[in-house]
This record gives structure tokens, sequence and C-alpha cells, in this order.
């Protein structure tokens, strides 16, 4: 069985070759290791072979295990925040991947506001339309970052989807070129810069980088 030191390696050669065939740099690409379900001690291997950002689902998993890792290491909540661990969220987490609601978003900025921090979050958009994921619609994701954009402690950073999930990455391009260019259609229309999308997992990370991933969410890529 491969260790998680030895999977990160080949996770990483994987990133370089598919930066090199879309032309980008790979410091452009950062790993977020989903650690749901997974050990402190998994988590500290994978910290001590160069990750540095991880991503949890749940927020009772992320407090019991998030204390002991280093202060280097960043928090990002990767799954559906519940409006009423909102407050413990802004707390613990550097940045809400999932944002999917303005009730949220409200909820978020006044707890961030009460706490003196600026919360990066990312918009959570719905792409494939499937009625099992959350997020806004396609038609509402720009309204939504006007919106958004309003609330002076949230940093609005830039988009997240998940693709559906299917054994053939190339059938996910679609959902990640779509992002992109909801993206890039906002940064032209409201004058602003979203750095970030957040999209690609273990099966598809690949063709999300070709299609301008910066944030891809990794599981049983790293941990097995």
């Amino acid at each position: 069985m491969n260790s998680i030191n030895e999977r990160l390696m080949q996770v990483e050669k994987r990133i370089a070759a598919s930066c090199a065939k879309a032309g980008r740099d790979f410091g452009e690409v950062r790993i977020v290791a989903v650690s749901k379900g997974r050990t402190f001690d998994d988590m500290r291997e994978a910290y001590d072979n160069g990750v540095r950002f991880f991503g949890e689902n749940r927020l009772k998993e992320a407090e019991e295990k998030w204390p002991l890792m280093p202060a280097e290491a960043e928090l990002h909540m990767v799954g559906s925040l519940q409006k009423n661990k909102v407050k413990k969220a802004v707390q613990m987490f550097e940045t809400i991947h999932s944002l999917d609601d303005e009730d949220l978003a409200k909820k978020l900025n006044r707890h961030a506001e009460d706490q003196q921090k600026r919360l990066k979050v990312l918009l959570q958009v719905n792409i494939s339309g499937e009625t099992s994921k959350h997020g806004f619609s396609v038609n509402e994701a720009s309204r939504a970052a006007e919106r958004i954009l309003d609330f002076k402690s949230l940093d609005l950073q830039g988009l997240m989807t998940l693709a559906p999930f299917t054994k053939n990455a190339e059938e996910s391009r679609p959902v990640f070129k779509n992002l992109r260019e909801i993206r890039d259609g906002m940064e032209k229309d409201m004058g602003l810069r979203l750095p970030e999308l957040s999209m690609g997992m273990s099966q598809d990370f690949e063709v999300a980088i070709e299609e301008g991933a910066t944030y891809i969410r990794l599981g049983t890529a790293i941990f097995g």
C-alpha cells in the first residue's frame, strides 16, 4: 500500500503535467486535502509532506482534530454549513468554499464582524443543476455575488462547484469550463477580481486544472 508521501508525490506529478498541458504555472494550483473521516495522524503526515490546506465537511469532526494541527495549516470548509453552527465556523475556518445561500452569508458576515475577522468565501454554483447538490443556480450566481459584496466582513474570493460523479473525467469538463466562464463574466461585468476557482476532486482534478482550477479538493488521491 502506498504511503501518503508516495501518493502526494504522484499527485504533484499529475498536477505538473496538467499545468504544462494547459500552459499554467504549477504554483497556481493548491491542494486542499479533504480530511473527512481521516485521523489526526493522517493529517499530520500530509502536513509533514507539504500540505498546508485542509478541507472538512463537518464542523464537529474539525473541532476534534484541528486544535492539534500546526498554526501554519489552514482549515477550509468544503461541505454544506448549517446555519446554527456559523459562529463556531467563523472562528475555526479560514475560507468557506460552500457559500450557497444569502441567509447564510448574512449570518457569516454578522459573526465575522463580531469577531473582527474578514472571512474568505467562495460562492458555490450548482452548474450541473442536480437537485442533490447545493449552490446558486447559474442564473442566480451574478446577482448573488453582487449582494454578497455588500457584506463588509466577507471577502469574496471566487467560485466553487461540484461536478457529477463519473468515472470518465472528461464528462466533468463542461461543468468546470462553465464555472470559469461565469467567473470571467463576473469579473468583466462587475469590475472585480475573483482569483479562486475551487473545482476538481480525486477523480477529475486534472481536467479541472486544465480548465482553470486554483483549489483542487483531494481526499482518496492523498489518503487512499
